[in-house]
């Protein structure tokens, strides 16, 4: 094989290589969209635990100053690792107190990246007393 023939295949293997690694790099979203700086804390009642990946959703109704109930979507890690962290499908049920606490998104809209769920009680949920 020439030099030049060896470094068109060493070139084109490279070139290969990195798509390859940076295709499900790419996949996968940023979280930027939410504020990692500022933490809401919500108390409400479960509407809605979404048991999904890529990420396991809930929904949470919150009642506001005025008297009226918001509605706020709580971003949160797979269900492989919320498992890993002692989580279940069924570890939120509709009816549910809760107070949540979360990386609030930066539009302002209701919604943000959890940080950390409790029952009515204060207990975590999702640890391994569940």
């Amino acid at each position: 094989m020439t030099t030049t023939a060896y470094s068109r295949a060493l070139v084109t293997t490279l070139l290969v290589t990195l798509a390859a690694i940076a295709l499900p790099v790419s996949a996968h979203h940023s979280f930027a969209n939410f504020d990692d700086t500022k933490q809401v804390t919500l108390k409400g009642t479960v509407s809605e635990f979404q048991w999904t990946n890529p990420h396991a959703w809930l929904e949470v109704e919150v009642a506001s100053t005025d008297g009226t109930t918001e509605k706020w979507s709580v971003e949160m890690l797979s269900p492989n690792v919320l498992g890993r962290m002692g989580w279940k499908r069924n570890s939120l049920k509709p009816g549910d107190e809760v107070t949540v606490v979360i990386h609030p998104l930066r539009t302002g809209a209701k919604g943000g990246n959890m940080v950390s769920i409790q029952d009515k009680n204060g207990v975590p949920i999702g640890g391994p007393q569940q």
